[in-house]
C-alpha cells in the first residue's frame, strides 16, 4: 500500500490518480499508523509553505514523516512537498521546514522571466537517480512553482532545470526522493517517474 499524506494542501486527487493508473493500491490519510505501515509514502503539496507546515504541525505529522524516513521507507516529496524537506523557505521567513536535507529554498529571480514558473520545461541529470531509469536526458516535465531549491550538496541532485537560474528540480537521499515538478500532470514522463518510484525495493528498480 501507497499512503499519500492528506494534510489539505492539493494536488493530492491528481496524484491518487496516476497512482491508481498505475494499478497501486493507494491511500489518502492523515492517520499515523496506516502511513507508518504503508510501503511507500508521498508527500504532494501546492500552496504556500508557511500554511503547509502549520497544517503539518496540526495534525501531528511532522514526527510521523520523520518516523517513516528513519525506518527506511521510500518517501517522495512532491513540489511544495519537496520544498518543506529542507530547513526553510524565503516564502515564509521563520519558519522551521522539516530539515530532513539540507538546502535553501529561494525565490526565482525575476530578471526577463514570468513568475511563477509554469509549464513543460527540460531536464538535465547532473547525477544518477533511480527515479529517472528509462528516461533520456532532455526529458519535459510540467512545472508550476515560484520558489526553487538549490540544495547544500549537489551529490544529492539528480534533475536540474533551467528557467532564470538552475532550479535542483529532483533530489535523492537514501531512501527520501523529491520532485519540484509534478509527476502526474508530465504524461507518459510523469507516470515512468511514479513507477520507478513504486518499483524501488520489489527487485525492478
Amino acid at each position: 500500500m501507497i499512503a499519500i499524506i492528506d494534510y489539505d494542501a492539493g494536488n493530492i486527487k491528481s496524484v491518487e490518480k496516476a497512482l491508481q493508473y498505475l494499478g497501486e493500491d493507494v491511500r489518502l490519510t492523515r492517520d499515523a499508523d496506516e502511513i507508518l505501515s504503508a510501503q511507500k509514502v508521498i508527500l504532494p503539496g501546492v500552496g504556500s509553505f508557511g500554511d503547509a507546515m502549520e497544517k503539518l504541525h496540526r495534525f501531528g505529522l511532522v514526527s510521523v514523516i520523520r518516523e517513516v524516513v528513519e525506518k527506511n521507507t521510500p518517501f517522495l516529496g512532491i513540489c511544495l512537498g519537496l520544498q518543506l524537506l529542507f530547513e526553510s523557505s524565503e516564502e515564509s521567513p521563520g519558519v522551521e521546514g522539516l530539515g530532513i536535507l539540507q538546502g535553501k529554498v529561494l525565490r526565482i529571480p525575476e530578471e526577463g522571466i514570468k513568475v511563477p514558473h509554469i509549464g513543460w520545461n527540460s531536464l538535465t541529470f547532473p547525477n544518477p537517480g533511480r527515479l529517472f531509469a528509462g528516461i533520456e536526458e532532455g526529458a519535459f516535465v510540467y512545472f508550476v512553482h515560484s520558489y526553487y531549491l538549490k540544495a547544500k550538496e549537489s551529490e544529492i541532485v539528480t534533475a536540474a532545470a533551467e528557467y532564470g537560474t538552475c532550479i535542483h528540480a529532483s533530489v535523492e537521499s537514501g531512501n527520501v526522493f523529491a520532485c519540484q515538478f509534478h509527476p502526474e500532470k508530465s504524461s507518459d514522463t510523469g507516470l515512468q517517474i511514479l513507477k520507478n518510484f513504486v518499483n524501488i525495493g520489489r527487485g525492478e528498480n
